[in-house]
């Protein structure tokens, strides 16, 4: 069938009442059934176990949008495992938590289903992604001594619910930022960023001045023509970080990628292995001998 016969309009998710997954036709232009996984070999991979990654996922499925129509979301797969892939390679493990404790929702219609090594990955993180951590008893530990050389909030429009309003991630950001551990996101997990400012005062932002690769607003109102979600989201998280003085240097999505101090960042699912081997780089140069 020509992709252009397909229907853009976006298709009912049968578990919950006037809840959509994207259209056919965004699916075929924007999903693919293998990964652009590459160039994942350290030969200065961590053999000691020293240091790991805290992954905070999303819990919640269902994205309000603006009409009332629920868009049925997660974290993206793409955006979530290639990073991991590069940093397990390099020598990471990873602790998974959530804010509640539920499990990680994933976008599974963006699952890349014929990739043997991501599907591989997941198989060996899914119970951690089905029994993850809560946040708020991770955070109440962090001190200098703790184990996680890095942070990473993977994107999908999941990222959008709760965590830009969390305390707890916020005080993992702030914990992150002042023990020079590193924080990697991309996509719509830069939103995540946000909740930095519930611990500064007067509601400043603790990543004022930065520069960062994420989703662009611009074509975050574009999703509902081509049927990609079901309505128009009712905030836009990268105008609230320009509000902070967070710089989305991308006016659209290439894959590409940027280290502005202690933040690594992409701006899409194209960017998944660039980030994984920026993020598996940087923290195995950063912690040589430690």
């Amino acid at each position: 069938m020509n992709t252009q016969d397909l229907s853009r309009q976006p298709r009912p998710d049968p578990a919950e009442r006037d809840a959509f997954f994207p259209s056919p036709w965004s699916l075929s232009q924007f999903t693919s059934p293998t990964s652009n996984l590459s160039g994942a070999d350290y030969a200065d991979a961590r053999r000691d176990g020293r240091w790991k990654i805290l992954m905070i996922g999303a819990d919640e499925r269902y994205l309000p949008t603006a009409n009332g129509h629920l868009f049925s979301t997660g974290n993206h797969p793409v955006e979530t495992l290639l990073p991991m892939y590069h940093l397990d390679k390099a020598g990471f493990d990873f602790d998974v938590a959530t804010l509640s404790g539920n499990a990680v929702k994933f976008e599974w219609w963006a699952f890349p289903g014929e990739d043997r090594d991501i599907g591989g990955l997941y198989e060996r993180y899914q119970a951690r992604f089905r029994q993850p951590k809560v946040l708020d008893d991770i955070v109440a530990s962090l001190d200098a001594a703790s184990d996680y050389a890095a942070i990473f909030i993977p994107g999908g429009h999941g990222a959008l619910i709760g965590l830009p309003e969390s305390r707890a991630v916020s005080k993992a950001l702030h914990w992150a930022m002042a023990q020079q551990r590193y924080i990697i996101t991309l996509c719509h997990g830069p939103a995540a960023l946000l909740a930095a400012r519930i611990n500064e005062a007067g509601g400043d932002s603790l990543f004022r001045g930065y520069r960062i690769c994420a989703f662009p607003d611009a074509m975050d109102r574009q999703t509902p023509d081509i049927g990609y979600m079901p309505g128009q989201l009712p905030w836009f998280f990268g105008e609230k970080l320009a509000q902070q003085g967070v710089q989305i240097v991308n006016e659209g999505i290439d894959g590409s990628v940027l280290q502005d101090r202690l933040l690594l960042t992409g701006d899409s699912p194209l960017a998944g292995n660039a980030l994984g081997q920026l993020a598996a780089r940087t923290l195995l140069d950063a912690l040589a001998g430690r």
